[in-house]
C-alpha cells in the first residue's frame, strides 16, 4: 500500500499535501444532456398528468352534485317539495320559510355549514322548474356555455355516467 508523504509543521503536528483528483465534477457537455433528457421526459409526461386532473375535477363535481341532490331529496321528504330556485341551496343550510317549512331539520341538510363549491371555486347553480330541479357548474371558465374544460356540467348529465 502506498503511502502519502507529510510534512511536519512547526507546532510538530503532521499534514499531508493536497492530493487533487483527476476528475472535480461534472462537465459542461454532461450536464446539458441530462437538462435536455428532463426537458424531453417533462415534455412527455406533463400533458398527460395535467390532462387527468382536469378530468379528476370534473368527476368530483358529480360525485358533489350526487350529494346535494341527496340532501335536496332529504329537504322534500321532509317538507313535501323541493326548494324554490330563489330560495336556493342555502334552503339547505337555513329554513327559508318556517311558516312553509315546519318539518325543517333542525340541523338544515348539509354537514357542513357552508355550500359546497365546485373544484374551481364557483358556486354550484340551483334550478327548480316546477318540481324538476337541476344543479350546474359552469366549469374550468366560470362562465355560461364554454368547451373543453370550460364546459357547463349538468345534474342530468352527471345521472348519465
Amino acid at each position: 500500500m502506498k503511502t502519502l508523504p507529510t510534512t511536519t509543521k512547526s507546532d510538530g503536528s503532521e499534514r499531508t499535501p493536497n492530493v487533487s483528483s483527476k476528475r472535480a465534477g461534472f462537465s459542461l457537455l454532461e450536464l446539458m444532456i441530462v437538462i435536455i433528457i428532463l426537458g424531453l421526459l417533462s415534455a412527455l409526461v406533463l400533458p398527460n398528468l395535467l390532462g387527468k386532473a382536469e378530468s379528476a375535477k370534473r368527476k368530483l363535481v358529480c360525485i358533489q352534485m350526487k350529494q346535494i341532490q341527496e340532501a335536496l331529496k332529504s329537504f322534500k321528504f321532509d317538507n313535501g317539495t323541493y326548494p324554490t330556485t330563489e330560495e336556493g341551496l342555502q334552503a339547505l343550510l337555513k329554513n327559508p320559510d318556517p311558516e312553509k317549512y315546519t318539518n325543517y331539520a333542525a340541523s338544515g341538510y348539509l354537514e357542513s355549514k357552508t355550500l359546497p363549491k365546485d373544484p374551481w371555486k364557483h358556486p354550484y347553480i340551483y334550478i327548480n322548474e316546477g318540481g324538476e330541479i337541476n344543479l350546474i357548474s359552469l366549469g374550468a371558465d366560470g362562465k355560461e356555455g364554454g368547451d373543453g374544460d370550460g364546459k357547463d356540467i349538468t345534474l342530468q348529465e352527471c345521472e348519465r355516467h
